[in-house]
């Protein structure tokens, strides 16, 4: 009996507390929240928390459904788009500026005492060549070597045209070498 009643119906049913209800509801529209999740989110599991949380959301506040404001799929999609948008505002990786991250110390990777020693130094050679580099090649290079961009991702993401991506990149890598092979040659 719970399949032919109407959609307006089940969401009495959720706001009477009726578990036959809850299962119909969820059986009708799951397929449809998952999926409008999936668009949003970028993996299944993240997809179906938002569709777990949106059939929660609804069963909680069923009560507040007002049919002349608009279809029930409408009501219940809306709560599934927007917590999927705010999922993924939550997990958006935060920008943070290449130079930034040459401050940050590397993980020990249970590495003994010596290798310690020497990665730390290594570590700073590096930090001391690259302070040593006009800020644009530095940024240049740590979006290349560091983070892993092609130049053409490097030139989208710094507003260059390609050519001066590459110049910048391959000018900063000749002078590190230069810079650490005169250190290590002072040595």
């Amino acid at each position: 009996m719970m399949w032919s009643v109407s959609d307006e119906a089940l969401v009495a049913g959720l706001a009477a507390g009726d578990d036959d209800a809850a299962t119909a509801f969820v059986d009708r529209f799951g397929r449809r929240v998952y999926g409008l999740a999936r668009t949003i989110v970028p993996d299944d599991r993240a997809a179906e928390d938002v569709a777990q949380e949106a059939f929660l959301r609804a069963w909680r506040h069923a009560t507040a459904f007002d049919p002349r404001r608009g279809s029930v799929v409408t009501w219940l999609l809306t709560i599934t788009r927007n917590l999927a948008i705010d999922a993924v505002r939550v997990n958006r990786p935060l920008s943070v500026d290449p130079l930034d991250l040459v401050s940050l110390d590397a993980p020990d990777h249970g590495r003994g005492p010596a290798e310690h020693a020497v990665v730390g130094a290594d570590t700073l050679r590096l930090r001391t060549a690259l302070a040593g580099l006009p800020v644009d090649q530095a940024r240049a290079i740590l979006l290349a070597g560091l983070l892993g961009h092609t130049a053409r991702e490097v030139a989208e993401l710094e507003g260059l045209p390609l050519g001066t991506a590459k110049t910048r990149i391959r000018t900063a890598l000749t002078r590190l070498r230069v810079a650490l092979v005169s250190e290590e040659r002072a040595e």
